[in-house]
This record gives C-alpha cells, structure tokens and sequence, in this order.
C-alpha cells in the first residue's frame, strides 16, 4: 500500500456538534439540583459556563456587565484602539463596585459642556471634581442640565459634598444617601485625598445579583483579547482585565507561542491561548510556555468562520476539544479547557462537556442580544442584529488586525461572513434559556455536575453517511 493511500485510509474522524448525541443514563437527581459551576481558567471560577467571544459585534462592556452578573464572563474584543479597549474593561470594572476606584474625574477649569461630553461617552451621571489630588466638588447631570455649556464647572458643581471614609460599610453608606437625598457618595481620605466614589445604583444592583462574578475587590470580572505581537496592548490591559486571551486564528505557530512567552512573563496575569486544533498543538504549546491558564479549542468551525471553506484547514470545535483532553490527560494537566465555534444551543454545550470541555464561547448566541454591541435592524415585523466574523471584509475595514487576517503577511483572501441573526431579548433571557436546557441534558446523561459528564456515552447520529450508527464511549 502506498503511503498517500495509507494516510487517506488512517485518516482522522473529526466529529462534530451534529454527527453525535448524548445516551441517556441512570438520573440521579433533579435537573434543578444540578451544579453547572466550572472553570473558565486556573484561578476563575464560573457560576455558569458560558463566555461570550472577543468579536466587534458581539462583546463589548454592555455584553460582559450582563454576563458577569449572570456568573459568566466576556472577553472584550479588540478591533478596536487600545483607549477604546481599555475604556470598555474599565467600565466592566466600574459598573458594581462597592467603591469605584478607578474614576473618571474632572477639574474645575473645564467647561459644563466638556462635562457633558464625558458623561455621554462614558454612559455615567456624575463626576467628582478633584484638585490637586484632592476632592472640591462633584457635578452631576442635574448640574450639566441646569447650566450653560460655556460655564465653568466651578460655577456648576456642588461644593459642600456629603462624603465618607473608606471604612464606611454598605448599610452606612446606603443610610449616608438616603438622609441626603444623593445618588453617589465620594470616598475621601482624612486629608480631602479623593479614593474612590460609592452609588446607590451599584449598591442596589449589587443586591440583584448575587451570583455575580466578582474578583475580591467586589468588581466583576471580565477577560481582554490582545494579538500576541502587542505586548504593550497586554500591558496595559493586564492592570485592569482579570485575564487576558491571545486571540489568534492559529496559536500553533513558532512566532505566536514565542510572543506569547514575552506576555506570561510580563503582565503577570493568567493567559489562554488559542485557537488550537490538535494534540500536537497542545502538546508543543503548553511543554513552551511557562503557564497557561486554558486552552480555546476550535479552528474554522464558527457559524460565521468560512477558514475550511476557502482553505480546506480545520478542526471542528467537538474534535479539537478531545484532542486537547487527550494531550492534556498524557500531560498530567488539569488545563481549563473553552469549546469555541458552532454552539447553537445547550444540546452543543453538553456535548462539548462530554468530551472534556470546562466551559463554552459563543459568539452568535449571544450576538443576537440586546447587549451585543450591533443595532438592531427590522426586516418584515421581525429584528435582527449583525454578525460578522472578525475574517470578514466588514471586520477586516474596521482596522487592519496584521497578525491574524492580514494582507501583509499573505493572508489576502477574507475567512468570514457577515450575516443577520434573530434578536432574541436580553441576556438574562439567554442565560436563563440555557441554563435550563443544560440541566436537562446533563440530567439526562446520568450526571449531577459539568466534570461527571466526561463519563457519559455518545452514540453517532445514523445518516446516510453513518449508517452503522457507531457507538462511542465518553471522549475516546
């Protein structure tokens, strides 16, 4: 036999989402009583195990404070400037913390419009008026609506604020604000230093969600895509993201994994790598580098990605995810492992856990939601939003991404589409629909949590191109 026709005959199977179904298997208990808790890295905990992926349609700050609160996590994308990218974290960072550190402040020589300007851009109502490190006043939207654009904000601002210690407890603050009838609370030290600003409405969101995720300081946690040839990127957003994700169409390659080395060794923060597709890209990733935090499995795969179309290179998401079980399981290593690309819906998310996952990215599940960054468009009675894949001649335009779809280094051609998705509510709607689906099927499977899914059975889908109906033990 050839050596051509043997590699032809000894030819992977690279299953999917749709060739496979979860076998049912002895429930052991109810599907409300089902832990969906996992991994998203290391050192991060997910109350539910859905990320949202780093596209420029689908996460932005709106899209991660919504999920976040959920017990999930965003990545922000990064078509994008660095300010631009900076700015969205730090507003993930911003929107529940007890007390908010990192402030957007004003002084008192600016004008009532450039104030304005600010509090529109940045989507807040107040800004505390600092001097010399020091607190003066504060100037709120009432402020801005009431004066003059060309005034000062001297003449603007209240200058004999309501403020508190950085001891002040959460019931004291809330006591502080209601007795004055005020809505934010600067945080001072006892020399007039600004530290930080208190609002009721954090407080009270706070309260809503309960299962946020929150780093220790109370923020909630949000992750950053960087390209693994910006190491001053990373930088800069490893003081503010809790992880960062190279983000890359194909990590396994010389160049990227040697970049990447530079950014573990100095941002100090958890990094995962990806998108990888193999064992051997596995194996010679994680043997080069010093700590990685997960592995984002899946290349070509995306329900916008045309990469196997116009190149015939791949590896669909369910075969990429065994394959890093595999490699990781020679390795000795508990890696986080993220399924990404095609998740259509729980019945995908299950499938994925089966064969070693710890949690999922999706990008147009989500790209349809209120909080995805796309307007919404009516088309016949019905919405829908854009969703482009970050290959697309759209997302190309937007601003050159040199290392992933460049035309520089010989990447000419486009590796994804731009469609319309069904607008499907908010994302607690999704969430909340997931989850439910989730519990189901793992129910159903036999287990009681995400880990004891790898021991469930799989059977092939019997098509005409499966007509034997082969039967699969767990992720073998």
């Amino acid at each position: 036999m050839g050596s051509y026709n043997k590699k032809m005959l000894d030819a992977a199977v690279a299953f999917n989402f749709d060739d496979l179904i979860v076998l049912p298997g002895l429930a052991q208990v109810e599907p409300k009583d089902i832990s969906i808790g996992t991994r998203f890295t290391k050192n991060i905990a997910l109350g539910v195990p859905f990320v949202s992926s780093p596209m420029d349609t689908v996460t932005e700050s709106a899209m991660a404070i919504a999920l976040a609160r959920r017990g999930g996590v965003g990545v922000i994308h990064r078509n994008c400037s660095l300010e631009e990218e900076l700015n969205m974290v730090r507003a993930v960072k911003r929107a529940e913390s007890f007390i908010i550190r990192n402030v957007i402040l004003i002084s008192r020589n600016s004008t009532v419009g450039e104030a304005s300007t600010i509090m529109l851009e940045n989507h807040i109502s107040g800004l505390p008026v600092v001097e010399a490190g020091k607190l003066v006043g504060i100037l709120t939207s009432r402020d801005v609506r009431a004066n003059d654009p060309v005034n000062r904000v001297e003449q603007a601002m209240t200058k004999d604020v309501i403020t508190a210690h950085e001891d002040v407890t959460e019931t004291e603050a809330i006591n502080l604000m209601r007795s004055n009838r005020i809505e934010k609370l600067p945080v001072v030290g006892s020399d007039g230093t600004f530290r930080g600003l208190i609002t009721y409405k954090d407080i009270i969101t706070r309260g809503k969600y309960q299962h946020a995720l929150r780093d220790k300081d109370g923020r909630l946690v949000v992750a950053a895509a960087v390209s693994p040839f910006d190491l001053e990127r990373a930088k800069a957003l490893s003081k503010d993201a809790d992880a960062l994700i190279v983000d890359v169409a194909h990590f396994h390659n010389s160049a990227v994994i040697a970049a990447t080395k530079k950014i573990i060794k100095e941002t100090g923060r958890e990094i995962i790598i990806g998108n990888l597709g193999t064992k051997k890209g596995v194996l010679d990733s994680v043997s080069a580098l010093d700590s990685v935090a997960a592995l984002r499995m899946g290349i070509g795969s995306g329900s916008i990605c045309i990469t196997t179309e116009v190149t015939r290179a791949g590896s669909p998401t369910l075969f990429a995810v065994s394959q890093a079980a595999d490699a990781l399981e020679e390795l000795g290593s508990d890696i986080p492992i993220i399924a990404d690309g095609g998740i259509k819906n729980s019945g995908d998310i299950a499938l994925a856990f089966v064969f070693g996952a710890s949690s999922v990215m999706m990008g147009q599940v989500f790209a349809g939601c209120e909080e995805s960054p796309s307007p919404k468009t009516r088309i016949e009675d019905k919405y829908y939003k854009v969703h482009r894949g970050m290959g697309s001649a759209a997302a190309r335009a937007k601003r050159a991404i040199v290392d992933r779809y460049a035309d520089s280094g010989g990447k000419n051609i486009e590796e994804g589409i731009e469609i319309l998705v069904p607008f499907r509510g908010r994302v607690d709607d999704a969430v909340d629909e997931l989850v439910g689906g989730l519990r189901a099927a793992i129910g159903y499977a036999g287990a009681t949590d995400i880990r004891e899914m790898r021991n469930a059975s799989v059977a092939l889908v019997r098509t005409p191109a499966h007509k034997d109906g082969i039967r699969l033990k767990g992720n073998k």
